[in-house]
């Protein structure tokens, strides 16, 4: 069969006529009464080319078309009528009908035209089969679990828009890895990817490594510098810990990046770059703002898009993926026999929370790695605190009424545990335990 064909037509015999001839030439053709069973029919069953005419009952052609091109834009359709004018095709095409044919016609003039619409659907599926066989690979990303396959397909999203980009994560979680994700898989990967971190250098220093400065500008002066904003240019300048930004340079760094100009510290000329603006944090970025502590007009210019880095403690078995990993490529750096990693050693590193996320995990096998006398790392390799490491439970210790806390109690020992593990991070603590922000700072306040 050529492909398969839905004609709606409410003429009973006009429809019987298009379904005989069309199956004679080797089409799989469908009479359907009306749009609706169109639209009902379209629910379940697939279709390659639908040809309706324009007069029904009930739903006619073009609100066909318009509802068609909705729910399935990829089917092409085709809309016959007796009463073609010129205003009648507008509407049609319009309506997102592929062609348009009027009554009288012979019939070789609708195959024509539905072998052509037919080569055009096939020529849409051949594209999209292509585009996701195609789909950018994120390498820099690793796991299996459902967090990670969501992170990547973000990553992939994001990519191709030059907008600025705010990750946000707790640290060791991998936040530099995205950005370079980003930064390859961008409008601009050959490009410079130039990176600071805001929390590693004093005021003054950020501001000249960021600007650059004009010989003589300060002490120690003693050549011009450009700064990171110009040496980004045509690539991506990655903003780590952007949230210890000082206060005093955030203007300055907002102004920069709107007018997408520069003048270096002490110097008179600006300077144009062209740099996409990638930010990350792993403070609470939107307390700081609401505090004071963070300018809002920059962070609005910051967060753009914005990608939340999980944490390894939600990525389940991607701990012991990375572990194996980690393993493999230091026993083979080292020279070291190691084969993998004991169930018991295993399970440890499964229960174990991770506070310091991957860089904590990298650390630990390495040490592991460094200790182990067996081929394969044991728990006494591990360090003690994952040895030792116990879940947190409430526990009802007593029958006694009397020794019994009230549910208050309860409620503010929790959130008070949970802010400890999330290193006071308001916005993800608020997330772990299902309030919103306000709720949660009446609550501290409370605990206070």
């Amino acid at each position: 069969m050529k492909g398969r064909v839905w004609v709606v037509e409410d003429d009973t015999e006009m429809a019987e006529l298009l379904r005989s001839q069309l199956a004679r030439r080797e089409y799989d053709v469908r009479a359907l009464a009306s749009g609706s069973d169109a639209l009902e029919q379209l629910a379940s069953e697939d279709v390659d080319v639908v040809v309706t005419d324009v007069r029904m009952r009930g739903l006619d052609g073009i609100q066909l078309c318009d509802r068609l091109r909705e729910a399935r834009p990829d089917v092409p359709v085709l809309v016959i009528t007796a009463f073609g004018s010129l205003d009648t095709a507008v509407a049609a095409i319009r309506a997102g009908a592929f062609d348009f044919l009027a009554k009288p016609f012979e019939i070789e003039e609708l195959v024509f035209r539905l072998d052509r619409a037919l080569q055009h659907r096939r020529l849409s599926e051949e594209v999209k089969r292509l585009r996701a066989t195609q789909r950018p690979q994120v390498e820099e990303l690793a796991g299996e679990s459902e967090a990670m396959r969501r992170l990547r397909e973000l990553v992939a999203r994001v990519a191709p828009h030059d907008s600025p980009v705010l990750i946000l994560g707790e640290t060791g979680a991998g936040k530099e890895r995205v950005a370079r994700a980003l930064h390859r898989l961008g409008l601009r990967p050959a490009g410079p990817f130039v990176a600071l971190n805001c929390a590693a250098l004093p005021e003054h220093l950020i501001e000249s490594e960021l600007f650059g400065h004009a010989r003589g500008a300060f002490t120690d002066a003693r050549a011009a510098r450009t700064g990171l904003l110009v040496h980004a240019n045509g690539g991506t300048l990655f903003l780590d810990e952007i949230g210890e930004l000082p206060l005093g340079l955030q203007p300055k760094l907002l102004r920069a990046l709107q007018e997408q100009r520069v003048r270096p510290v002490g110097g008179e000329q600006e300077v144009t770059f062209d740099a996409r603006v990638v930010a990350a944090t792993n403070r609470d970025i939107e307390s700081a703002v609401e505090d004071g502590r963070f300018r809002e007009d920059l962070f609005f210019r910051l967060d753009v898009l914005r990608i939340d880095v999980p944490p390894l403690r939600s990525r389940g078995g991607d701990v012991l993926l990375l572990a194996q990993q980690f393993l493999a490529e230091r026993a083979a750096r080292a020279g070291k026999p190691i084969t993998g990693i004991s169930r018991a050693a295993a399970e440890k590193l499964l229960q174990y929370v991770w506070p310091g996320n991957v860089r904590e995990l990298q650390n630990c096998i390495e040490r592991a790695l460094a200790l182990t006398q067996h081929e394969q790392l044991m728990p006494e390799d591990l360090p003690d605190r994952i040895r030792s490491y116990g879940r947190a439970h409430v526990v009802v210790a007593s029958d006694d009424p009397a020794e019994l806390v009230p549910l208050e109690v309860v409620e503010q020992r929790y959130v008070a545990r949970v802010m400890e593990s999330v290193g006071g991070n308001k916005t993800l603590a608020a997330q772990i335990l299902g309030l919103d922000r306000k709720t949660l700072y009446r609550k501290l306040k409370q605990n206070e």
